[in-house]
């Protein structure tokens, strides 16, 4: 099987796209984590965010709506899981694998109730998405060999929420490791004792946290219906909440990391569609259900072999008591 630049080019940039919602999922939950609340619940949000905003944009015709109202979804999400967990100092898995739960069920619910579809919602027009878009120079660099195809192919041609998320990426880091708040938010995550002792709310910057993380969470679920789709179906999130919560543990809870990680998901997913039907040397063609397995393996695979020696905030998972 001979293997052209544009054979490469379009795998990657199939990356990219497929990377897209798992670097929003993965920098909510390093936000959560990194405050010492776990959060499961990625998945659940990715999937409300997705249906709320595909319903939205399916009634009112506006993408910018449907993502507004995903992330309005998402906060709301991460304050319910907030209020379990931060304020009710309830065990923060139960909390986010109840949201889960919850989340895929009515989705289906709703589905049926407001669209007469089980799970899913109308087909939107492409007025009512993000499109792709074609950057500035394209068209002047593309009689340049190499440069120009990677520029128009590899580069150019994204939808607006697939550039958000390398900026989401370098806001993370900007906040965490450049701000006060970040610094706060890191203390909170190693020791909130000492944290609380300086006179700083730990409950409120854990908040904080996890409402900035559903906001991510909402775009990510809309790029899935809205951006990568162009309408709603039932758990079309797939476990990529659970895949983002991989890639973040595997890139030891910092942003750059954990991008080239969903980087790794995405190669993976890309590859697996691209192998599908095709004949491989001396192993013959490769059976679908293995390649569609085979991100899901990858995660298992990364989690037994690196999860030991990733060392996770040390109060993660501890609801904080205050002393009095």
């Amino acid at each position: 099987m001979e293997i052209s630049l544009n054979d490469i080019l379009s795998i990657l940039s199939a990356t990219i796209r497929l990377s897209t919602p798992l670097i929003f999922a993965a920098m909510a939950g390093i936000f959560s984590e990194r405050s010492g609340v776990v959060d499961i619940s990625l998945e659940g949000k990715l999937l409300a965010g997705a249906f709320v905003a595909a319903s939205v944009a399916a009634v009112t015709g506006s993408a910018w709506l449907g993502l507004g109202s995903a992330m309005l979804v998402g906060i709301v999400l991460s304050l319910v899981h907030g209020f379990a967990s931060i304020t009710h100092k309830g065990d923060q898995v139960v909390s986010g694998v109840a949201i889960n739960i919850i989340v895929s069920g009515l989705t289906v619910v709703l589905g049926m109730a407001w669209f007469q579809r089980s799970g899913q919602t109308p087909t939107l027009p492409n007025s009512a998405r993000f499109m792709p878009i074609e950057l500035p120079g394209v068209e002047l660099l593309s009689n340049i060999p190499i440069i120009g195809s990677i520029y128009s192919k590899l580069i150019s041609g994204h939808n607006l929420l697939v550039y958000l998320a390398f900026a989401c990426v370098a806001f993370t880091y900007w906040v965490l490791f450049k701000t006060r708040f970040g610094l706060r938010l890191r203390a909170v995550g190693e020791n909130p004792k000492a944290v609380d002792t300086a006179g700083i709310s730990v409950a409120f910057l854990r908040y904080r946290a996890i409402i900035i993380g559903g906001i991510l969470t909402g775009i990510g679920g809309t790029y899935i219906s809205i951006a990568q789709n162009a309408s709603f179906i039932k758990d079309m999130s797939a476990g990529q909440g659970f895949i983002a919560l991989a890639a973040m543990i595997f890139g030891k809870w910092k942003p750059i990391p954990a991008m080239f990680s969903c980087f790794l998901f995405g190669f993976l997913q890309a590859l697996s569609m691209r192998l599908q039907g095709v004949s491989l040397p001396i192993i013959g063609e490769v059976p679908v259900q293995l390649i569609q397995a085979a991100p899901y393996i990858l995660t298992v695979v990364l989690l037994a072999g690196f999860v030991g020696r990733a060392i996770a905030p040390k109060a993660v998972g501890v609801p904080y008591v205050k002393e009095r």
